[in-house]
């Protein structure tokens, strides 16, 4: 018998609303913003990813580990190239270290890294 159930991600950042925006975007997810900005959430339903205001963050310096980045997302797409363009659009930043074929690495306008992952057989 589990002991907890429902696992969320709560990502630290500078503006929650801006996060929540782009991976609401990314992931076509309606972003819901607590009153007062310092919390935002999107979700798909039973999924949710939230973010939080911390007001001293430092982004995480990938693939260093000066500042860990202690979690990431990764999501899958069909075509590597036209999702890159998709998150490029958003804000993102393709980072300069990309260590595989079947995914790329990103930072969200927060700089956290996200990967984008090729779904097996697509392409």
């Amino acid at each position: 018998m589990a002991i907890a159930r429902n696992p969320q991600f709560v990502l630290d950042c500078p503006d929650p609303i801006v996060l929540a925006e782009f991976y609401g975007a990314v992931l076509g997810w309606t972003p819901k913003i607590d009153p007062d900005g310092s919390w935002a959430t999107v979700s798909s339903g039973d999924q949710h990813v939230h973010f939080q205001r911390v007001s001293d963050f430092r982004p995480p310096v990938w693939p260093g580990q000066d500042v860990p980045q202690q979690v990431h997302l990764d999501v899958d797409v069909d075509d590597l190239d036209e999702s890159e363009g998709a998150v490029l659009a958003l804000g993102a930043t393709k980072h300069e270290h990309q260590p595989g074929e079947s995914f790329r690495v990103f930072l969200d306008p927060a700089g956290h890294p996200f990967c984008l992952c090729r779904v097996p057989g697509a392409e």
